[in-house]
């Protein structure tokens, strides 16, 4: 995460993921914010809904991040006022991209995953802070990605169910807490898939962890 005082820039760390199952896409954060090496906040929420089928990951500027958010709830609710459906994963994330482009001489300090489920099925795509696209079966932001990724790239196969995946998900967090201190305090996760956005419950959470044997 990241914030600036007297125009000098303070990078925060984070720490997010992304992965894709055969039948939804699953989205984990911790919720650590940080101010350079002040614990600012525990329970920050860096996973936000955008719309029933499209919600992001936030690594970055948290007031950017809301900036973008609203901007894009607005379009999504234009496009299915015109078209009577809901816009797809790839535009919505071709148009995030578009709006940070646009502002790249005066930045958006946020990288996004951009993630939601449409008539093509699940999608993940990355866009940083110069509006860059790529679309992959998963991905890490944040301070701690590089530990994450360490879980991602030598467990994931593209024939893992749901349930696999938030497992993999949370166990990518949870090894960027035990290596990076500026992620920590808990976990996030949420999913999206033909029915819509969920996110898990305390009590999901709490017996998802339990069998990880992830002590938050």
């Amino acid at each position: 995460m990241s914030t600036s005082y007297n125009n000098v820039q303070k990078y925060k760390g984070t720490t997010t993921v992304a992965a894709k199952s055969k039948d939804s896409i699953v989205l984990a954060t911790d919720t650590r914010v940080s101010m350079g090496m002040f614990i600012a906040h525990k329970i920050g929420k860096k996973i936000l809904q955008i719309d029933d089928h499209l919600a992001v990951t936030i690594a970055g500027g948290v007031a950017d991040a809301q900036n973008i958010v609203d901007v894009m709830k607005y379009y999504c609710k234009i496009y299915k006022l015109e078209h009577q459906r809901s816009i797809p994963i790839q535009s919505a994330a071709r148009l995030i991209s578009n709006i940070i482009f646009s502002h790249r001489f005066y930045p958006y300090m946020i990288q996004l995953l951009v993630c939601g489920f449409d008539g093509k099925g699940p999608h993940t795509f990355n866009v940083d802070l110069f509006g860059s696209l790529n679309e992959e079966d998963y991905f890490s932001t944040g301070s701690g990605s590089p530990v994450a990724y360490g879980i991602l790239e030598s467990e994931y196969n593209v024939d893992m169910n749901h349930s696999d995946v938030i497992s993999l998900t949370a166990r990518a967090i949870y090894s960027a807490i035990q290596r990076n201190s500026g992620t920590g305090d808990n976990i996030d996760i949420a999913y999206v898939d033909k029915t819509g956005y969920h996110e898990l419950s305390k009590k999901e959470k709490s017996s998802l962890f339990s069998k990880l044997s992830v002590n938050l």
